[in-house]
C-alpha cells in the first residue's frame, strides 16, 4: 500500500438522509472506526457508517483538497455523484475489505491498546 496514498470517503445514516464527508489514508480501518463510534463526533451523533461513495487519490494533500471541495457542496450535487457511482446507495465497506471480521479485529486493537482513538491518520482539520 501507498503510505502517501489517500481516500476521501462519504457515509450516510440508515435512511440516507444525513451524510459525512471524510479524507484519511487508511479507508478500510477509517470506516470500521465509524462503525465501531470510536471517535465521538458528528458521525457517531448520527449515526452515519454506511459507506456510499470513495475515491482513491495518489497523494494525500490531493484527496484533502478533495475533501474541502466537497465539502462545500450542495446536497443535490452530492447526491448526484453518490447516484452515479453508487445508484442503490448500498454499503460499500465490504467492497474496500471493512467485514464483520476486520472490523472485530479493530474494536480488539482499541480495546487493547493497540491502537489509539485519533491515530487512523484522518484528516481532522478544518
Amino acid at each position: 500500500m501507498n503510505e502517501l496514498q489517500g481516500y476521501i470517503y462519504l457515509l450516510a445514516n440508515k435512511y440516507n438522509k444525513v451524510l459525512y464527508t471524510g479524507v484519511t489514508r487508511n479507508l478500510q480501518r477509517r470506516v470500521a472506526e465509524h462503525k465501531l463510534h470510536i471517535n465521538q463526533g458528528f458521525s457517531a451523533k448520527y449515526n452515519t457508517e454506511k459507506l456510499v461513495y470513495y475515491e482513491r487519490y495518489d497523494r494525500l494533500d490531493v484527496a484533502i483538497h478533495r475533501e474541502k471541495q466537497l465539502k462545500k457542496w450542495r446536497r443535490e450535487w452530492k447526491d448526484k455523484l453518490i447516484n452515479d457511482f453508487n445508484p442503490e446507495w448500498k454499503d460499500m465497506a465490504e467492497e474496500v475489505g471493512c467485514n464483520v471480521e476486520y472490523i472485530q479485529s479493530v474494536k480488539d486493537a482499541y480495546e487493547s491498546g493497540t491502537l489509539i482513538a485519533g491515530s487512523s491518520c484522518s484528516h481532522r482539520g478544518p
